[in-house]
C-alpha cells in the first residue's frame, strides 16, 4: 500500500496557493458594501434588503456541499482534483461582476447577483479543502489564517475602491442614477477575480492520489448514479462528528450577525453620520424624478435640497467602504498575528475573545457619530472578522476525515448559510415590527448575537485547541 507524503510547504508556496481567495474576496467585498446600495439606487426600500440578498445562502446550502462531493471524487493528470473547479467559478464570477453595474432594475440585479453567488461558492468551497490536502496537520492553521489574510486584503481593496472612486471620480449622468465609480470598482474585481485565481492554479501542483485511492475513486465511480453526492451529503451530516455540530450553534449565531451588519451598516450611516432617513432618500428621488419631466412641479430649492441628500447618500456608501476596507486591512494584519496566540493560548480561547471583541464592537458603532472616531470600533471588527475566517477551520480539520474533506468543508458552509436564509425570510419582519424601522437598533442586535457565539464556543471541546 501506498502512503500519501504530504510535504511542508515554505511561506511562498502557501502564499501561492491562496492567492485566488484574493480575487474571491474581492467578489466577496464589493457584495457586503455594494450591492445591498445598489438595489437602492434602483429603488429598493430598507426592509426589502434581506430578501433581495436571498441569493447568498441559498446558493451556498446547494452548491457548496455539492461541488465539496464532486470535487473529493475528482482526479485528473492535468487539471488535478480542486483546481478544475476553482477555474470555472472564477470565470463565471469575472463575467457577473463586469455586467453587474449595468443593471437597469432591481430584478436584473437579483438575477446577476445569484449567477455571482453562484461561481463565487464554486470556486470558495474547494478553496478550504485545498488547504486540508495540500498541507501536513501542523500548518494547517497556517494556511488557513493565510487564506484570512487574503479574505482581508481582497475585501481591502474591494472597499476602498469604492472610496477612492467615488471621492476622486465624478457621479452618474442622471441624479438619483448608478454612480460612475460604481463601473470602476465592479471592472476591477472582474479583472483580480479571474487574475487571481489562475495565478494559483498555474504556481500550485496539486497532490496526486495515491495507487489505493485511485483504484478505490475508479471503483466508487463506477457505481454512482446522479443522485450520489446528494446521498454523499446526507450520509456526512449524519455521520458529522459532534464538534460540528457545535460549531453550527456558534454559526447560527455568527452569520445571523453578519448578514444584519452587512445590509444595515449603510443605512445606520446615512443615519447616524449624515442624518438622513429612508424617507428623506424616497422624497429625495420623487423630487428629482418629476424634475426630470418637466413638470413644472418641482422648484429649484427643492430640487437642489434632493440633489443634496443624493450626494450624501452617496457619501454613506463611501463611509462604509472606507469602514470595511479599514476592518479588513486590519483583518489582513492580524491573521498571520493570531496564529501564535492561538498556539500558545488555544484556538478555542482566541476565538472566543475575538467574538466577543466583534459583539462589542458592533454596539458601540450606533453610538458614534463622528466619520473618523467610527473607525475605531472597526479594529476590533477586524480582528474579528481574521478569527472568524481561518480558527474555526483549523479547530474541526483534525476532526473530518481526509477523503471527506470536501464533503465537509461543504457541510460546513451549510452551517454558514442556513442562518443567512432563515436571516433574509425573518428579518424583514422583524426589522419593520419589533426595531422600529431602525438600522442602528439592527447593528446592536447583531452585536448581542455575537456575543452569544461568543458563549457557544465555550461549550465546544477540541482535541488540542
Amino acid at each position: 500500500m501506498n502512503k500519501k507524503i504530504i510535504p511542508k510547504l515554505s511561506f511562498w508556496q502557501i502564499w501561492n496557493m491562496n492567492v485566488g481567495f484574493f480575487g474571491i474576496q474581492y467578489s466577496f467585498g464589493l457584495q457586503q458594501t455594494a450591492v445591498n446600495p445598489l438595489y437602492s439606487f434602483l429603488g429598493a426600500h430598507a426592509d426589502q434588503l434581506p430578501i433581495l440578498n436571498l441569493a447568498g445562502p441559498v446558493t451556498g446550502l446547494l452548491i457548496q456541499p455539492l461541488i465539496g462531493a464532486i470535487s473529493d471524487k475528482t482526479w485528473s493528470v492535468k487539471w488535478g482534483r480542486r483546481k478544475p473547479f476553482f477555474l470555472l467559478g472564477a470565470v463565471f464570477c469575472s463575467l457577473a461582476l463586469f455586467v453587474f453595474p449595468f443593471s437597469s432594475s432591481i430584478w436584473m440585479a437579483v438575477g446577476l447577483l445569484w449567477i455571482l453567488d453562484a461561481a463565487n461558492n464554486t470556486a470558495m468551497e474547494p478553496y478550504r479543502a485545498f488547504i486540508g490536502d495540500k498541507l501536513p496537520e501542523e500548518q494547517q492553521t497556517y494556511g488557513f489564517q493565510m487564506q484570512s489574510l487574503f479574505v482581508g486584503g481582497g475585501i481591502t481593496l474591494a472597499n476602498l475602491s469604492l472610496f477612492v472612486f467615488q471621492k476622486y471620480f465624478g457621479g452618474s449622468s442622471e441624479p438619483g442614477g448608478i454612480p460612475a465609480w460604481v463601473y470602476y470598482s465592479f471592472f476591477l474585481g472582474s479583472f483580480c477575480s479571474i487574475a487571481s485565481v489562475v495565478w494559483s492554479v498555474y504556481k500550485t501542483p496539486e497532490i496526486p492520489p495515491t495507487d489505493e485511492e485511485l483504484i478505490k475513486l475508479k471503483a466508487e465511480k463506477e457505481n454512482d448514479t446522479i443522485f450520489t453526492p446528494f446521498t454523499d451529503i446526507f450520509t456526512a451530516i449524519v455521520n458529522m462528528p459532534k464538534i460540528l455540530w457545535q460549531l453550527a450553534l456558534v454559526y447560527f449565531f455568527q452569520w445571523y450577525a453578519l448578514f444584519c451588519y452587512w445590509q444595515f451598516v449603510t443605512p445606520m450611516i446615512k443615519q447616524s453620520l449624515y442624518h438622513v432617513s429612508e424617507n428623506d432618500e424616497v422624497k429625495a428621488k420623487r423630487i428629482l424624478d418629476l424634475s426630470n419631466t418637466n413638470t413644472g412641479i418641482t422648484n429649484a430649492i427643492d430640487v437642489e435640497w434632493a440633489k443634496n441628500i443624493l450626494r450624501l447618500v452617496e457619501t454613506a456608501v463611501g463611509q462604509t467602504g472606507l469602514m470595511n476596507g479599514f476592518y479588513n486591512f486590519i483583518t489582513m494584519i492580524s491573521a498571520l498575528l493570531l496564529i501564535p496566540l492561538a498556539l500558545k493560548y488555544s484556538t478555542r480561547k482566541v476565538y472566543i475573545f475575538c467574538l466577543l471583541a466583534t459583539g462589542i464592537a458592533l454596539l458601540i458603532l450606533p453610538l458614534v457619530n463622528n466619520e473618523y472616531l467610527i473607525l475605531l470600533p472597526m479594529v476590533l471588527f477586524g480582528i474579528g472578522w481574521a478569527a472568524m475566517m481561518g480558527l474555526p477551520y483549523s479547530m474541526v480539520s483534525q476532526h473530518i476525515p481526509a477523503n471527506k474533506r470536501g464533503i465537509y468543508m461543504g457541510v460546513i458552509n451549510m452551517m454558514i448559510v442556513i442562518p443567512m436564509l432563515i436571516q433574509t425570510v425573518s428579518f424583514g419582519f422583524i426589522y419593520k415590527n419589533f426595531l422600529g424601522n431602525n438600522p442602528s437598533n439592527a447593528i446592536t442586535l447583531a452585536g448581542a448575537l455575537f456575543l452569544m457565539a461568543s458563549l457557544s464556543v465555550v461549550m465546544i471541546k477540541v482535541k488540542r485547541n
